[in-house]
């Protein structure tokens, strides 16, 4: 599947990160809004039906689950106009935002994408990535291939889906990658190839503010399962659980799992191997795969931690049911 022109107009939503930083002997610190961004990349001053928005200037680190929100709102909010939507974004926490862009995106074979894109190196750096980041997203946003493919992100000439990438590398220019099945797509010379498409469930009620809360407790060896029992008593409303191999855990981690369902929190299970699968019956140990089923724990094993806790949170600050998030995490 190719595109060799673009078949809608653009919006790029600013919302901080690197790619809005300065380069500065004493530290790169945020400077740059959208109309900056995109005057660094001359490519882009004839392209038709490109508009700007700042949402903010902050730090990937700094974000907030609101922030978050305010983010994918816009962007569902121009894809709603008909927009291609392309986000710049810090890489620390470009993923969540991704996820939570995707289950809360527009449906259906025509909508718009929401391209999520960002720098490893700010601007004015030497080997600066934003400016060829940005003329890759706002390519893919507005390429006519891409409709009904959710949020991406692009990054490094390779296009991925938002429920699958991961930051692989913290300082170099290829610093995205999805471990699971690799980059489903290439941008280049304003060009959009794409080589597979994401499955998407139906999306996610809109909700008004992110109101819950969702920990992440990863297991590993002699795990007594304090971790999971302290989420659980700071009032946590889900948990995520980074399981070991194909879904273990160690036998007192599976008593505060069980625990924590007997509470009715939900326990999303996610896997400690990038290109792990939640198994069914492989194995007949206490605390294998079998045990977190029999618990009712939701599936996420295609996921990473960050991800799953984003459409947990989703989900459950936007009232959906549990069947709901059951498919958008095994999805």
């Amino acid at each position: 599947m190719s595109n060799d022109g673009s078949v809608r107009p653009v919006t790029v939503l600013a919302a901080g990160g690197t790619i809005a930083m300065a380069a500065d002997p004493s530290g790169a610190r945020p400077a740059h809004d959208a109309d900056a961004l995109l005057a660094a990349v001359p490519e882009l001053a004839a392209w038709p039906g490109l508009t700007t928005r700042t949402i903010t200037r902050a730090p990937g680190a700094h974000l907030s689950c609101d922030d978050a929100l305010a983010v994918a709102r816009a962007a569902r909010e121009e894809a709603a106009a008909g927009r291609g939507v392309v986000i710049t974004h810090g890489t620390d926490t470009i993923e969540e935002t991704a996820v939570l862009c995707d289950v809360l995106a527009l449906d259906g074979p025509a909508a718009p994408p929401v391209v999520l894109t960002g720098a490893i190196r700010p601007a004015g750096a030497t080997g600066s990535d934003g400016p060829a980041n940005i003329h890759d997203a706002v390519a893919a946003a507005a390429a006519a291939v891409t409709a009904g493919t959710g949020a991406l992100v692009a990054f490094g000439g390779e296009l991925h889906a938002a429920r699958q990438v991961t930051k692989v590398a913290s300082h170099t220019p290829n610093a995205f990658g999805s471990p699971r099945g690799g980059a489903i797509g290439l941008a280049a010379e304003g060009r959009v190839t794409l080589f597979a498409r994401p499955i998407r469930p139906a999306p996610l009620p809109m909700p008004d503010a992110i109101t819950a809360r969702v920990e992440i407790v990863t297991t590993y060896l002699g795990d007594d399962g304090a971790a999971l029992r302290d989420a659980v008593a700071r009032g946590a409303d889900a948990v995520v659980l980074q399981a070991l191999g194909a879904g273990h855990v160690a036998e007192p981690v599976l008593d505060a799992v069980l625990a924590a369902r007997e509470a009715g929190l939900p326990v999303a299970a996610t896997l400690r191997p990038g290109r792990g699968l939640l198994l069914h019956e492989t194995y007949g140990f206490r605390g294998c795969e079998r045990d977190l089923r029999a618990a009712g724990v939701l599936d996420a094993g295609g996921l990473s931690p960050q991800a799953a806790r984003m459409v947990l949170l989703a989900g459950l600050s936007g009232g959906a049911t549990e069947d709901a998030i059951r498919d958008t995490l095994a999805a």
